[in-house]
């Protein structure tokens, strides 16, 4: 028997910004990862999204489970990434990877080498629809 996902979770505003993006984002691997995860999501009001869930210009700590090394990322639109400043891009990798996930879910991501990471949510420690910041 096939083990079913869990769901993943998107506010309506980051569905419709990140279906923009998408559109003129082309056809790689990793874009049409992100198309899948974003076609199963429960799409929720701002409002209503659980604060436990990585939603665009969230502040995560996460694990990958391979190394078991953790890192501290905010997940953002390409215009706003800065590698230096741990701001990762939803169409890099990582970042497709995290979106919509809660605290405690894992998730195995393919990599443009062929290579596939897994990678572990530790804590989300700022989502703006839980400090009422709708507009990020």
């Amino acid at each position: 028997m096939k083990k079913q996902k869990k769901a993943i979770y998107v506010t309506e505003k980051d569905l419709e910004r990140l279906e923009r993006l998408l559109s003129a984002a082309g056809h790689s691997p990793n874009i049409k990862k992100l198309r899948e995860e974003l076609d199963r999501a429960t799409v929720v009001d701002s409002e209503d999204v659980p604060h436990d869930v990585v939603t665009m210009n969230s502040r995560v700590s996460f694990m990958e489970l391979d190394t078991e090394s953790e890192s501290e990322v905010t997940l953002v639109y390409p215009s706003d990434a800065d590698v230096n400043r741990n701001r990762i891009s939803v169409l890099a990798p990582v970042g497709a990877a995290l979106l919509g996930l809660s605290v405690g879910d894992e998730i195995k991501w393919p990599l443009p080498s062929g290579k596939v990471r897994a990678y572990k949510i530790i804590s989300v420690l700022f989502q703006p629809e839980a400090a009422g910041q709708y507009d990020l």
